[in-house]
């Protein structure tokens, strides 16, 4: 591909990058935009009016997935979709997501600008709650359209607030009136090809010093709610022969975890994130315990491996059966449950190599990188070709508020995009 003589505004991109996270903006610099709250709401409600300046048409599915259309020439040709999400976690940082939709957004921009034809239509999409913050799991949205889970389901989904996805969509007005995804196809708004710039959310790119990265593949993820219960018992009448102590199974659970991963690595992942007692005190046994348990692997064999590991030592003989167990002074079982499997991904090789041109024409070389962490992508390309591309991020944090990235780094992932675009476009 050759260079293309097309090219981004990087300083708007920037600037809209900035007004956008002036919504939900938190004093630490991060911001607050969880799924479906009035923060949420007013996201949506920016980058709709952004698109609609452009002339574009808006569309909202059943489950808010929210998309900006540009037309094309042929109408026989599926869209080039651009996007990734703009709800964020409780304390996140201003790019994670939002990169993507605003790269999405500059490049309607640049067509517009140059009244630029392109054969296939060109969309923006913002994925619903894709964090999975507020309405475990993660990536409802584009599972729903990819026929990952039903509509009833993704409707469902309770919130950890006692609120439900689907009643906060009609709260919001986000309830919208297109036919989401079903597991045969029908309804779907088509996707002839779907890129996703985002941040890398690690720290590979910047170690080595490298602009771009290429995204081949996105490695599985299984996660687990975990819930441990032994006796609550006076913490100094209670010998530790005749305990039955949650906390105890907890902490040698989290280490188990953390040793599976660390058997596999560089690549094996275990993440134990929340923690929770019961009406848990300094001086009382813990008698309840929940966690949630995080593993990730590329490579699909393995990461069953790690699962097996995980509930082979939840039900060895390291704990007891519970409170009736207390005399023999054994930990509690932990009970575990898997509520989410994304298994690992290979992405579409035509929209890899167009995202490796894209990068070259742009006058960079970009590296082939493996994703750690689970996008919309991941569920768009059960249905689409799909890829990524990624961008430094500082020190590889994210959900942080002091996520940052470079604003020369923004603009050439999203000239990279472009030029994938419009190699796709036609």
């Amino acid at each position: 591909m050759s260079a293309s003589t097309h090219s981004v505004d990087g300083e708007r991109l920037w600037r809209t990058l900035g007004e956008l996270a002036e919504i939900g903006a938190t004093p630490a610099g991060g911001v607050a935009r969880v799924a479906l709250t009035d923060e949420d709401l007013a996201g949506r409600e920016r980058f709709v009016a952004w698109a609609r300046e452009l002339g574009c048409s808006v569309h909202v599915d059943q489950m808010g997935n929210l998309f900006a259309r540009r037309e094309g020439t042929d109408p026989d040709r599926a869209p080039v979709v651009i996007g990734s999400h703009l709800d964020s976690q409780p304390t996140g940082g201003r790019y994670d997501g939002a990169y993507g939709v605003m790269v999405g957004l500059e490049i309607l921009r640049v067509l517009a600008e140059g009244d630029v034809a392109t054969a296939a239509p060109i969309e923006v999409v913002s994925w619903t709650n894709e964090e999975g913050a507020r309405f475990p799991p993660a990536m409802i949205g584009s599972g729903v359209y990819a026929g990952a889970f039903s509509l009833d389901e993704g409707l469902a989904a309770p919130g950890v607030d006692g609120t439900t996805l689907g009643a906060e969509l009609v709260r919001i007005g986000y309830d919208g009136p297109e036919p989401c995804g079903q597991p045969d196809g029908a309804g779907r708004r088509p996707i002839g090809h779907y890129i996703e710039p985002h941040i890398e959310q690690g720290p590979i790119l910047e170690a080595a010093g490298v602009t771009l990265g290429t995204v081949t593949g996105v490695q599985g993820i299984r996660w687990y709610d975990v819930t441990i219960e032994g006796q609550s018992a006076h913490a100094g009448s209670t010998p530790m022969e005749h305990r039955s102590d949650a906390m105890v199974s907890a902490a040698l659970l989290v280490c188990e975890a953390d040793a599976i991963a660390r058997r596999r690595a560089p690549e094996g992942r275990a993440t134990v994130g929340t923690l929770a007692t019961g009406t848990g005190s300094r001086n009382t046994v813990a008698g309840t315990v929940e966690l949630t348990i995080d593993l990730r692997h590329p490579d699909a064999v393995e990461l069953a491996s790690m699962h097996d590991e995980l509930l082979a030592f939840a039900a060895s003989e390291r704990f007891g059966g519970g409170p009736g167990n207390a005399p023999a002074g054994l930990p509690p079982k932990p009970a575990i449950s898997q509520i989410w499997y994304s298994p690992p991904i290979v992405f579409d090789p035509a929209v890899v190599e167009a995202v490796r041109a894209g990068s070259a024409a742009a006058g960079f070389e970009a590296v082939d990188i493996t994703s750690g962490a689970g996008h919309d992508a991941c569920y768009v390309s059960q249905v689409a070709p799909t890829g990524m591309l990624f961008i430094p991020c500082a020190d590889g944090l994210s959900h942080n508020e002091a996520e940052s990235i470079l604003p020369e780094h923004a603009t050439a992932g999203a000239q990279a995009t472009l030029n994938a675009v419009l190699s796709l476009a036609g």
